[in-house]
């Protein structure tokens, strides 16, 4: 009985000190945000960071090392020549230019209807000494007035306007063929329209000598 009570004390003396608590490992503080975890995320991406730098270092070492491209030249397939474009003003001298608006009376529906926009110019025919009055568009640079400026022609005010005259020409030519047209024409202020009919019966004047 004593031998079997002394044998088994040192037994149970042993599974109490195995039994006892563990401490814990690396694991466990990695699994719940540790100081050992923290230090290897902290390594890791200082070693993303030096990768990263080491790339962009080599990218730039390539750039720099890399050729440059050559100067590309392509010639035309077609090949355009300029062209000289006649206005029919290359033999006149401008006498007079203004700013105007141009009206037509249009007698079927009795109401004025608008010509054009534009520069309004007297021109002097350096061969024959004739005076024309001509009208272009803006932008477009249509004629949309072109006759002489015959010695017949009387100016007379348009009525509740300061600014403009009323006169019917017998042959107009901006469309083609000669045509009879009663205009309007107004300008921007008063001075501009008394300085027309000065320039107008100018004209008047040298297309009767000529």
């Amino acid at each position: 009985m004593s031998d079997e009570k002394s044998a088994t004390k040192p037994v149970e003396k042993k599974e109490e000190l195995g039994s006892g608590p563990k401490p814990p490992t690396s694991a466990v503080f990695s699994m719940f945000g540790g100081k050992k975890a923290s230090k290897t995320e902290d390594q890791e991406e200082s070693k993303k960071e030096d990768n990263q730098n080491n790339e962009s270092k080599e990218t730039k070492e390539d750039e720099d090392q890399s050729p440059e491209s050559p100067d590309v030249h392509f010639e035309p397939i077609v090949h355009l020549e300029k062209v000289d474009v006649k206005t029919m003003e290359e033999d006149e001298e401008v006498l007079y230019k203004v700013r105007a608006k141009l009206f037509r009376f249009d007698a079927e529906e009795k109401a004025w209807k608008e010509r054009g926009t534009g520069d309004c110019k007297f021109l002097k025919n350096k061969n024959t000494g004739k005076v024309r009055l001509l009208m272009r568009r803006d932008k477009t640079l249509k004629v949309c007035a072109n006759h002489i400026v015959a010695p017949e022609y009387v100016l007379k005010p348009n009525v509740g306007s300061d600014r403009s005259w009323v006169y019917t020409c017998t042959a107009d030519v901006a469309e083609g063929e000669p045509e009879a047209f009663t205009f309007a024409i107004r300008f921007g202020s008063k001075d501009n329209a008394e300085h027309f009919k000065e320039e107008f019966e100018k004209a008047q004047q040298l297309n009767k000598k000529s």
